[in-house]
């Protein structure tokens, strides 16, 4: 039986954010739990995964999974110890990772969580080998069929996603052209990651310099930005080029339509013209019977040093809100995750 007097500090979505999320919107909740029912476990955090896609959750707006309704816990990836268990596929002790939400601690049957092998750290089963490197080796192998010699375009290119993608291409055989924000990002990508250029795109001239960074045309544009970026790949799209389309982060915050000039004639007539494929998905939805084949390729490339990754670690469940805030606005610089606990 677990303990009744167990607490649990949890953050929960208090308002549906209007534009940018603010601090208001979550709100810090202590509740104790219950004791384990038959074939239950009690579940430590000790990594919480913080990711783009949650800003979609907070609102109520038609998607592809259901919205967090007001007043329940944030959801989340992450990875956590079983502290008590009363299910014996699980034993105390055991790491597992799981969509189990913001919170310090959680109750499961078992039929939601996986357990995770030993690893240098734990989180990395929220990132490189977890849904962000998941998300890249499958949008890219499957949609983008990358070819020797051909150029390909990454934003977000230090992220959890975009660094991923951009390495599996070298090892492809591609030439990877990067955008980062900031001079440090495009310098890490380009001398840690190895990838062949980097744009900022807070540049005034940004689209001349990534024209001129891809001299060939640009053949796979891996999409997970949008906004001014997307608009500056557009002209540079070679005849068939293909564009996996796994996140729109520029206008996850937007309220209302973009102003200027209406670019939808112009994109038709690019996609028709050149035959451009661009296909979204969502990866375990689509890909989720294929992890066994991405851990397979992955796990390998990163244990030999062909894939690195870097992690942002925020100290502490109470910096999840302004963590993910500053997610949305770009200020993380690697894989965002929170340690919530030392275990």
């Amino acid at each position: 039986m677990s303990d009744p007097m167990t607490l649990n500090q949890r953050i929960v979505l208090a308002s549906r954010p209007v534009g940018a999320p603010t601090p208001e919107n979550f709100r810090m909740e202590r509740v104790a739990l219950p004791d384990l029912a038959d074939g239950q476990v009690l579940l430590k955090t000790i990594f919480l995964s913080l990711d783009p896609y949650m800003r979609g959750r907070m609102s109520d707006a038609p998607s592809y999974a259901a919205p967090v309704e007001i007043g329940e816990v944030m959801t989340g990836g992450a990875v956590s110890r079983v502290e008590r268990s009363l299910n014996p596929k699980f034993q105390e002790g055991d790491l597992v990772v799981g969509a189990t939400g913001w919170q310090s601690h959680s109750i499961n049957d078992g039929r939601s969580i996986i357990p995770i092998p030993t690893l240098p750290s734990p989180s990395m089963a929220l990132g490189v080998l977890g849904m962000p490197g998941m998300t890249a080796y499958m949008g890219l192998m499957d949609i983008g069929q990358p070819k020797a010699g051909e150029t390909l375009v990454v934003a977000a290119a230090s992220g959890a996603v975009g660094s991923v993608v951009g390495q599996v291409a070298k090892i492809k055989g591609l030439r990877v052209v990067g955008v980062a924000g900031g001079a440090d990002k495009c310098r890490y990508v380009v001398d840690e990651l190895g990838f062949d250029a980097c744009i900022d795109h807070r540049s005034a001239d940004f689209a001349d310099e990534l024209a001129q960074a891809c001299p060939k045309g640009i053949d796979i544009y891996y999409e997970n930005v949008g906004g001014k970026v997307f608009d500056a790949v557009v002209p540079l799209l070679n005849p068939k080029a293909r564009i996996p389309l796994c996140g729109l982060i520029a206008s996850y915050n937007a309220h209302e339509a973009p102003s200027g000039p209406d670019r939808l004639p112009l994109l038709q007539r690019t996609l028709l013209t050149k035959r451009v494929r661009i296909q979204g998905f969502i990866v375990f939805d689509d890909y989720g019977d294929r992890q066994p084949e991405f851990l397979s390729a992955m796990a390998p490339w990163v244990r030999d040093g062909k894939v690195k990754f870097r992690e942002d670690v925020v100290d502490g469940l109470e910096q999840a809100p302004d963590a993910f805030i500053g997610l949305l606005e770009g200020r993380n610089f690697g894989k965002l995750v929170v340690r919530v606990s030392r275990d």
